[in-house]
């Protein structure tokens, strides 16, 4: 990593440095909050993980990022740990001279240095982070429901107690990181792949906060909790109403900021509850996996309008340790080409062997003689990592070169995972 002159990188271990580092980030991403407003909010920066830097001509930083060290990312079939990757920014002033190029490989070198397989993001701007690696690995969608929209009836889903309530960290916080966390092992035995969660506490601060500054005129945040006969919750959705009364129309919506249901009958009883909130015409969820059970509880998906958008960005540093870290849907043993211009110790070879459907694999570098069964990039490996992108199809787009059709059909259901990867929230 060389650096242009006059700059250096610099660790950002405490928030002594919070007003730098609030200012490069209006800067790098506009926003109407002034950094004096902001520096009295919950600011979930990765301090002791975060880096800065500085030129000797500027004060301040002139970019920066950090990373979350999570324990528990889910993988298919696995959790694991790894670095999220966020708070990635450069001041338009010293754009162009490589400064992200330099962050992004000393971030590389960090997370193999600590032993973590995999770097994860969501991408502020879609066409960055491809040429660094990342492949887009779960979708995410937007959802903008009628109220009043017909659902199918689910068993059980009336006889769950449901509890309205103003928003109160104290009293719901515990509760609501329970069946977040709980949620993602979802069916058990399977659960949910990229559905992080609030681990580090100043994640945790940021999602519990709900400050009159960011509301745009909205009300306070509500919730509603839903319960079996036992009193156990078994969902919750965190919402606000957006009145809209102008020509004598009642036209409100409510924006869902996150619904959470750890069974059928919780997920209906609360989208059932939702949709018919008076004063308001329609329901809104900007994040859900793209196979949510709310599309097949509507009678009419299409007039929920759903939108897809890119959300969970996978990066491979550590190929062998990656691919043995999640789990495989079918048997395959297979020989990889991988080619990877910025890890030297992906590229090349490799034989994957998983002897039983849900199964481990084994993970070893192959003859340089062996003739590979498939052929593709880190940035490809990376986007099917999660089990949502099919092999198959970055195979039709040109992204992976199958020597046989069985080859690759045998790796696209290897690969693949029962439940769509997915996650509800953005680092």
């Amino acid at each position: 990593m060389t650096l242009p002159d006059g700059t250096r990188l610099t660790a950002l271990d405490d928030d002594s440095r919070l007003a730098d580092v609030l200012e490069l980030d209006t800067w790098a991403f506009p926003t109407e909050h002034a950094v004096p407003d902001l520096l009295g909010l919950a600011n979930p920066i990765p301090w002791g993980r975060a880096w800065g830097i500085e030129h000797e001509g500027a004060s301040g930083l002139v970019g920066m990022y950090g990373a979350y060290s999570l324990e528990a990312f889910p993988v298919p079939g696995a959790e694991t740990r790894c670095a999220w990757l966020t708070w990635v920014g450069v001041h338009p002033g010293h754009r162009r001279r490589g400064l992200l190029r330099n962050m992004i490989a000393h971030h590389f070198a960090e997370v193999r240095a600590r032993g973590e397989a995999l770097s994860v993001l969501n991408a502020a701007e879609a066409g960055i982070y491809g040429r660094f690696g990342y492949g887009h690995a779960a979708p995410a969608m937007a959802l903008t429901v009628p109220r009043g929209a017909a659902l199918r009836e689910v068993l059980g889903s009336a006889e769950l107690a449901a509890e309205f309530a103003s928003w109160d960290p104290e009293a719901h916080g515990e509760l609501i990181a329970a069946v977040h966390r709980d949620a993602g092992r979802e069916p058990r035995g399977i659960g949910r792949p990229g559905w992080a969660t609030w681990e580090t506490p100043e994640l945790r601060a940021v999602q519990e906060e709900d400050p009159a500054a960011m509301r745009g005129g909205r009300e306070p945040l509500r919730i509603l909790v839903v319960r079996d006969a036992e009193g156990r919750a078994q969902g919750y959705a965190r919402f606000r109403r957006s009145p809209d009364r102008s020509g004598g129309i009642s036209d409100g919506a409510v924006e869902i900021r996150d619904l959470v249901g750890l069974s059928p009958a919780a997920v209906h009883r609360m989208w059932s509850l939702l949709l018919d909130l008076d004063l308001t015409s329609r329901a809104t969820i900007e994040k859900i996996p793209v196979d949510d059970p709310i599309l097949h509880l509507l009678v009419d998906p299409r007039a929920a309008r759903p939108v897809v958008r890119d959300l969970v960005w996978v990066r491979i540093l550590d190929l062998p340790a990656a691919l043995a870290e999640r789990r495989y849907a079918a048997p395959v043993d297979l020989v990889l080409e991988v080619t990877d211009a910025l890890v030297a110790e992906n590229a090349g070879r490799w034989r994957v062997v998983v002897d039983e459907a849900f199964g481990a694999a084994r993970v070893t570098r192959a003859d340089a003689a062996a003739a590979p069964d498939l052929s593709l990039d880190i940035e490809a490996l990376g986007a099917a990592h999660l089990g949502a992108v099919s092999l198959a199809a970055l195979a039709a787009a040109g992204r992976v070169e199958a020597r046989d059709p069985r080859a690759l059909a045998a790796a696209a259901v290897a690969w693949s995972w029962p439940v769509m990867a997915g996650a509800n929230w953005e680092f």
